[in-house]
C-alpha cells in the first residue's frame, strides 16, 4: 500500500516514519523545500528520541521518502493523511487554512479513489469540510472517503506510543476505507491494540475531548497544591492517594508551572471557542484555561519571595526551558513567561536545557546559555528548576551549592526532598509542599 503523509511536522514525521516501519510506502511531503532537504540529507528537524535513526533505516531501505511534489504524492497514494498544522486563530478557534489548502491540492490532482485522512488536531466539523472543498476542486467526480484518525503522541515518547497505542481510533462512514485502514494498522491488530470504530464526528470530538480532561486533571492538581501550601498539607502525598484509585489514576497529577506544548493549550481554547459557536459555556474548561494562565504569575511571584521579594540586580538560573523533558519544544512553555516577568523585573537571567536552548534563545536573546548546568550556575542568587529533564534530578547540590552566590533553591517539579536540600544548606522552595 503507498501512503502520503502532507506535512513533515512532528506529527507529519512521526506518523510517515512509523508507518514505513510497518512495511508501508509512505512518502512525506511537505511545501517547505529546505525542510525536505535537510531530510533526504539525514537531518531532522525536530527533537524526538529515536526518531532520526528510525527514519534513516526506513529511507535506506526504500519505504520512506521525501519530496516537495505535492500533486505526484496525491496521484500515487492510496491513503492521503493530512498532518498540517492548525495554528490558534484570534478568537481561540483552530485555524484550518494550511487543511484547506491540502484539500484543495487533493481534489485538483487525484485521479482515482483516495482515502483521506486527518491526523491533525481539527474541530468537529472539518471531515465535511474537507469533502465539500474536494469536492469542489474535483475536475471530475471521482469517489472518495473522509477518515478522521486522531494522533495520540506524547512528545518524547511518540514511537513508542505509536508502535504500542493505548487506543486507536477510526472515525469513518464508509465499511470501504474502514477496511483499508484496519489493513494499514494491521500490526497493531497482531499485538491486540485496543481500536474504537466510530463515525467522524465523533473520532474528532475524542481528540479534543482527551486533551482537555488531562488539562484538567493539571490545573486541578495545582490549584489543590496552592490549597496545601495555605494548610499545610502535601500534595504529592494527595496526589499518590488520589492516583491509587483506579477511577483518577495517578498521571498527570504532578504539580508544577502548569501545562504548555502545541496540544492543550491550543486545544482547551479552541474547545472552548467551539462551544461558544454553538451557543454552549464549557465551564470547566474555561477555568481549566484560567488556573493555567494564573500558574505562571503564581511561579513568578514564587520565585520573588524566595529572593526575598525583589529580583531587580540578582542572578537566577533557570534549568529546563522546554514544556517537558524530552523534546525541543518550547511552544507555550511556562519558562518564557516566567522569565519574561523576571526581566522585568529587573533580573539577570542564565539558563541550560539539554534541548531546547537554540529556539529559546531567538525569543528571549538577553538570556546568558550555559554550557551545563553547573556552568549555568556560576554566580547564581537564586536556581529555579523549570524542567524535569532526567539528568537534572540527581545534580550534585554540594557542588552546585558551592558554585552560587546565594544558595536558594526553587524546586518548580518537586524534583527534590526538602529535608536533604535543607541539610545541604539550600534555602528551598516547592509546590505545594510544607
Amino acid at each position: 500500500m503507498d501512503i502520503c503523509v502532507v506535512g513533515t511536522g512532528y506529527v507529519g514525521l512521526v506518523t510517515g516514519t512509523c508507518f514505513a516501519e510497518f512495511g508501508v510506502s509512505v512518502t512525506c511531503v511537505d511545501v517547505n523545500q529546505e525542510k525536505i532537504n535537510q531530510l533526504n540529507q539525514g537531518q531532522v528537524p525536530i527533537y524526538e528520541p529515536g526518531l532520526e535513526e528510525l527514519i534513516g533505516k526506513n529511507a535506506k531501505e526504500g519505504r520512506l521518502s521525501f519530496s516537495t511534489d505535492i500533486p505526484a504524492a496525491i496521484r500515487r497514494a492510496l491513503v492521503i493523511f493530512i498532518a498540517v498544522g492548525t495554528p490558534q486563530g484570534e478568537d481561540g478557534s483552530a485555524d484550518l487554512k494550511y487543511v484547506r489548502q491540502v484539500a484543495e491540492a487533493i481534489g485538483r490532482h487525484m485521479t482515482d479513489y483516495k482515502v483521506v485522512v486527518t491526523k491533525s488536531t481539527v474541530p468537529v466539523g472539518t471531515g465535511e469540510l474537507i469533502r465539500r472543498i474536494i469536492q469542489e476542486n474535483q475536475t471530475e467526480a471521482l469517489p472518495f472517503d473522509i477518515v478522521s484518525n486522531p494522533e495520540f503522541l506524547r512528545e518524547g515518547s511518540a514511537i513508542e506510543d505509536f508502535m504500542r497505542p493505548n487506543r486507536v481510533i477510526i472515525g469513518a462512514d464508509s465499511e470501504r476505507a474502514t477496511a483499508i485502514m484496519r489493513e494499514l494498522y494491521s500490526p497493531l491488530y497482531l499485538i491486540e491494540s485496543p481500536f474504537v470504530i466510530t463515525d467522524v464526528a465523533t473520532s474528532e470530538m475524542i481528540k479534543y475531548a482527551s486533551n482537555a480532561f488531562l488539562a484538567a486533571k493539571v490545573s486541578f492538581v495545582n490549584e489543590m497544591a496552592n490549597l496545601c501550601e495555605l494548610v499545610g498539607a502535601d500534595v504529592q502525598m494527595v496526589a499518590k492517594g488520589m492516583g491509587m484509585d483506579n477511577r483518577i489514576g495517578p498521571k498527570f497529577l504532578h504539580a508544577g508551572p502548569g501545562y504548555g506544548g502545541s496540544c492543550f493549550p491550543k486545544d482547551t481554547k479552541a474547545l472552548a471557542q467551539l462551544a461558544r459557536e454553538h451557543g454552549y459555556e464549557f465551564r470547566i474548561v474555561e477555568s481549566v484555561i484560567q488556573v493555567n494562565e494564573e500558574r505562571r504569575g503564581h511561579m513568578t511571584d514564587k520565585i520573588v519571595a524566595a529572593c526575598g521579594g525583589q529580583v531587580s540586580g540578582k542572578t537566577i538560573t533557570c534549568l529546563g526551558l522546554t514544556f517537558k523533558p524530552n523534546t525541543d519544544d518550547i511552544r507555550e512553555a511556562p519558562a518564557e513567561a516566567i522569565l519574561r516577568s523576571l526581566i522585568d523585573r529587573g533580573a539577570r537571567i542564565r539558563a541550560f536545557d539539554p534541548a531546547g536552548m537554540a529556539a529559546f534563545a531567538r525569543i528571549l536573546p538577553q538570556v546568558v546559555y550555559g554550557d551545563n548546568a553547573y556552568q549555568a550556575c556560576e554566580g547564581a542568587d537564586c536556581l529555579v528548576l523549570m524542567t524535569e529533564w532526567n539528568q537534572f534530578r540527581n545534580l550534585n547540590l554540594q557542588r552546585i551549592k558551592e558554585l552560587m552566590k546565594e544558595p536558594v533553591l526553587v524546586d518548580l517539579r518537586n524534583v527534590y526532598s526538602p529535608d536533604k536540600a535543607r541539610f545541604l544548606g539550600f534555602r528551598y522552595f516547592c509546590v505545594g509542599r510544607p
